[in-house]
C-alpha cells in the first residue's frame, strides 16, 4: 500500500480485513485510501456507508461533514449532500436533511440542482408539513425561471414571474433590488415600440417596489430618471413613464418639478395623452388659467382633434361652434354629440334642437333621427317626437331598407310605451314583411357564378304597391270616360249602365287582386308597368268600342 496502489487493491484490502472482523484495520485502511484518492466523492460515500453498516453513526456523519468540508462551496457535489441528506433521513433527523438539502439549493450552481431537488421534493412529501412542501415548490419554480432566463434574457415574462415570485416570498431588499437590477439590463436591441412595450413594464414595477414597499424617496426618483434616460424619446416615448414621474412628484409636495415635468415631455414629445394628463393635473389644482394655455397649446399641437374643450360655458360654446365648422375632422360624430349633449346639460333645449336640425342638413343618418326623437321624449314633448319620426320615415323612404326598419322599430317601441292603441296599429301597419328571394351571382370577370337566396323587405307603401296605385288610377279614369261617353236615352239605360259599372269594377278589382299576387310573389316593377299599359290600353278599346255602338244606336233612332 505504500506504494499507493489504485483503487482496486485498496479496495481488495478493505475486504479481506472485514472477513477476519478487524473493523478498526479497515477504518484505518479507509483513511489512508481517501488521503490517496480523495478527490473521488464516491469513496467518501462509500466509507461513510461502511460506518453505518458498522452502527457507528456519529462516524459516518463525521465523515459526510468531512467531505463536504473537504470539496469546500466552490466545488461541492450533488451527489454528496443527497447522500448526507438520505443518511440523515434514515436515522429520523429529518430537519436536519432539509437543512443539507436546503444548503445544496441555495450553493449549487441552477443547472445542477436538477436532482436534489427531486430528492428533496419526495423527502417533504414523505415528511414535510404544508410549509415545507410550498418552500420545496417554490425553490423549484425559482430554478425553473433561472434557468429559462440563462436561456434568453429578453423573455420579459419569465422576468415578471420570477419577480412576482420573490415579492411574493417577501426576499430581502438587497435580493429583490438585484434582481429587478438583472432584469432592466435587457434593454431591447430593436428600437421599435412594439419590443419595448413588456420592457418598460419592468421599470414600472421597479419604481413602485421603491415607493410602496421600500419607501426610499430618492432611490425612486433616481430609478425613473434613469428609465426616461434608456427610453429614446426621438422615436417614440411612453405617456406613463412621464405622468407617473409627475404624479410621484405631486406625492412628495414637490409641484415645481412635476410642472417641470410635464413641461418637457409635452416639449420634447408632444401626445394627445399627455395634455390630458397635464390639464386634467391643473383642474385638480384649480389652476384654471393654466389649463386654459394647455389647451391653446394643444390646439395649435393638432387643431384637427374632435375633443377639445373648457369648463367656461361660454368659451366652451364658443370653441364647440368654431370646432363643427372645420372643413375635416377625423371625428366629427363625437364633436357633434359634446356639442349637442353640452346644450342639454345646460338646459338649453332650443340651441339643441337648432344643433340637430343643422346636423341633420349634414347628414340623415339614421343614429341622428332617432337621437332627436329621444331628446324630444327626455323633455317631455311627446308630439314633437312622434313629428320627427314622422319625418325620419318619409325622409328614409327611398333609403336604406335595414335603417328604415330600425325606425320603424323605434317608432313602435315609442308608441307601445307612450302612445295608445290606434297609433300602436298605424305603425304597426307599416311594418314591412320579410321575404325570400334569389338573385345570380356574378364574378370579377362578369361571367354567372349560380344563384343565392337573400332576404329582402317589402314595405306597404314601396314599389310594388305605388304600381297597383297606378292600375287602380287607370281604372277610375277608364270609369269617368265611360261616364262621360255613355249617356242615359231611356228609363233602362241607367239600369244596364250600373250593371256594366259594377261588372266592370268587378273586373278591375279581379285584375288588381291577381296582378297584386304576382307582385307579392316577386314579380318586378316592369310587370306592373305592362299590366297599367295593357289596362290603358283595353280601356282606350274598350271606349272605342262604346262610343261607336253609342253612335249606331243614335243613327237608328
Amino acid at each position: 500500500m505504500e506504494w499507493e496502489p489504485p483503487e482496486q487493491a485498496w479496495q481488495t484490502y478493505i475486504n479481506f480485513e472485514l472477513r477476519y472482523k478487524e473493523t478498526d484495520r479497515a477504518r484505518i485502511i479507509w483513511q489512508r485510501f481517501l488521503h490517496v484518492h480523495g478527490h473521488d466523492v464516491k469513496l467518501w460515500i462509500r466509507y461513510a456507508r461502511f460506518e453505518e453498516r458498522s452502527g457507528y453513526i456519529g462516524n459516518a456523519r463525521a465523515i459526510y461533514e468531512r467531505g463536504v468540508e473537504y470539496f469546500g462551496e466552490d466545488n461541492i457535489e450533488e451527489s454528496l449532500l443527497i447522500a448526507f441528506a438520505q443518511f440523515e433521513e434514515r436515522q429520523k433527523e429529518h430537519e436536519r436533511a432539509r437543512v443539507i438539502y436546503r444548503y445544496g439549493l441555495d450553493h449549487l450552481p441552477s443547472n445542477r440542482t436538477a436532482e436534489i431537488f427531486k430528492f428533496y421534493t419526495i423527502h417533504e412529501k414523505k415528511y414535510g408539513e404544508r410549509a415545507g412542501i410550498e418552500n420545496v415548490i417554490v425553490s423549484k419554480r425559482r430554478f425553473q425561471y433561472e434557468k429559462q432566463i440563462a436561456e434568453n434574457p429578453y423573455n420579459y415574462d419569465a422576468w415578471f414571474d420570477y419577480i412576482r415570485l420573490l415579492q411574493n416570498e417577501k426576499v430581502d431588499r438587497e435580493e429583490m433590488e438585484d434582481t429587478f437590477e438583472r432584469a432592466i439590463a435587457n434593454v431591447p436591441p430593436q428600437s421599435e415600440k412594439r419590443y419595448w412595450r413588456r420592457y418598460i413594464y419592468l421599470w414600472i414595477n421597479y419604481v413602485l417596489y421603491e415607493e410602496l414597499e421600500v419607501e426610499d424617496i430618492e432611490r425612486t426618483r433616481a430609478v425613473y430618471k434613469t428609465c426616461k434616460q434608456i427610453i429614446p424619446h426621438k422615436k417614440f416615448t411612453f405617456s406613463k413613464i412621464w405622468i407617473m414621474f409627475a404624479h410621484f412628484e405631486v406625492r412628495q409636495l414637490q409641484l415645481r418639478d412635476a410642472r417641470k415635468i410635464m413641461g418637457n415631455a409635452i416639449g420634447m414629445c408632444p401626445r394627445e395623452k399627455l395634455f390630458r394628463s397635464y390639464v386634467d393635473l391643473e383642474l385638480q389644482l384649480r389652476e384654471f388659467d393654466r389649463c386654459r394655455i394647455l389647451y391653446g397649446k394643444f390646439l395649435e399641437y393638432s387643431p384637427e382633434n374632435s375633443r377639445h374643450g373648457l369648463s367656461d360655458i361660454e368659451r366652451a360654446r364658443a370653441i364647440f361652434a368654431l370646432a363643427v365648422q372645420q372643413p375635416a375632422l377625423d371625428m366629427p360624430e363625437v364633436l357633434w354629440k359634446a356639442y349637442i349633449d353640452f346644450e342639454i346639460n345646460q338646459e338649453e333645449y332650443i340651441k339643441a334642437r337648432q344643433l340637430y336640425e343643422s346636423l341633420l342638413e349634414r347628414t340623415t343618418h339614421i343614429k341622428v333621427w332617432i337621437s332627436m326623437a329621444e331628446f324630444e321624449l327626455h323633455i317631455g314633448n311627446m308630439n314633437a317626437a312622434r313629428a320627427v319620426y314622422e319625418r325620419a320615415n318619409r325622409a328614409l323612404a327611398n333609403g336604406d331598407k335595414e335603417e328604415r326598419l330600425i325606425l320603424l322599430e323605434s317608432w313602435l317601441k315609442f308608441e307601445q310605451e307612450h302612445g295608445d292603441a290606434t297609433n300602436v296599429d298605424k305603425i304597426s301597419k307599416l311594418m314591412p314583411k320579410k321575404v325570400k328571394k334569389r338573385r345570380q351571382i356574378q364574378t370579377e370577370d362578369g361571367l354567372d357564378a349560380g344563384w343565392e337566396e337573400y332576404f329582402d323587405y317589402i314595405f306597404p307603401d314601396d314599389q310594388a304597391s305605388k304600381g297597383s296605385l297606378k292600375l287602380l288610377e287607370a281604372a277610375r279614369r277608364w270609369k269617368e270616360k265611360m261616364a262621360a261617353l255613355e249617356a242615359p236615352l231611356d228609363r233602362d239605360e241607367p239600369k244596364r249602365e250600373i250593371e256594366e259599372s259594377e261588372r266592370d269594377e268587378e273586373n278591375v278589382r279581379n285584375g288588381f287582386t291577381e296582378r297584386e299576387k304576382k307582385i307579392r310573389e316577386g314579380d318586378s316593377d316592369t310587370d306592373i308597368s305592362d299590366s297599367s299599359s295593357e289596362a290603358d290600353s283595353d280601356s282606350d278599346s274598350s271606349s272605342s268600342s262604346s262610343a261607336s255602338s253609342t253612335s249606331d244606336s243614335t243613327h237608328s233612332k
